[in-house]
């Protein structure tokens, strides 16, 4: 059984293999639907899941490549609803657009004391009250959202009322209670986003949506 396993591949070896399959066995129509850097970021997800269903969901509005890459070369604040995406980011990936990235630099204050008093106080989730405190943050930054429906709601709430405006935006929450309410909330909003529709989501697709974004990609 062992003789079955490939061992003498690295890393990126093995990354260019999976991209290799991907190319192949999706149809040519599929591919068709996509510009070459959506469909770049398409295949990671697909990459990320193994599951080619996923493509079926994932929309794009907006030309959020560039309006991703014009943001992160000036910069901007990236806003996190779970600090799983702040801890899977890559940090390198990011300074190649800015020195000013560092993990200490994604926001993510979901766990803050502040965060918990108001929502404690207003009986509401920590990602809705996060979102409430730190719009100025959110304003003209990065966005991603892999957990929490209610913190992309308010976000969108927010930007679609001209109080915020987001560079960019990741919405790719995950679950039963809110999730496909709140994605579709995003067609109120004329801003560049990406979003997964469905109940599907979760932290390791929106770290792998921005990653793509930032990646050289050759098809």
């Amino acid at each position: 059984m062992f003789d079955q396993i490939t061992w003498n591949l690295s890393g990126a070896e093995i990354e260019a293999e999976s991209f290799r399959r991907i190319d192949a066995e999706a149809s040519p129509a599929l591919k068709k639907r996509f510009t070459p850097a959506e469909w770049h970021i398409v295949r990671r997800l697909i990459h990320t899941t193994a599951d080619f269903s996923i493509a079926e969901n994932l929309e794009f509005h907006g030309n959020p490549v560039a309006a991703a890459r014009n943001a992160l070369s000036r910069g901007a604040v990236i806003y996190c609803d779970s600090n799983m995406i702040k801890a899977g980011l890559s940090i390198p990936k990011l300074r190649k657009y800015h020195s000013i990235y560092s993990r200490e630099s994604i926001v993510c204050p979901v766990a803050d004391h502040e965060t918990a008093e108001l929502a404690a106080r207003e009986h509401i989730t920590r990602a809705l009250a996060a979102v409430r405190l730190h719009q100025k943050q959110i304003d003209g930054g990065i966005f991603l959202c892999g957990n929490a429906p209610l913190a992309l709601a308010e976000t969108v709430r927010l930007t679609s009322e001209g109080i915020i405006r987001p560079a960019f935006l990741v919405g790719m929450p995950v679950g039963f209670v809110n999730v496909v309410e709140s994605k579709k909330l995003m067609d109120q909003i004329d801003i560049p986003w990406i979003r997964l529709n469905g109940r599907r989501g979760g932290s390791p697709l929106a770290v792998a949506a921005l990653h793509a974004v930032m990646e050289d990609f050759a098809l």
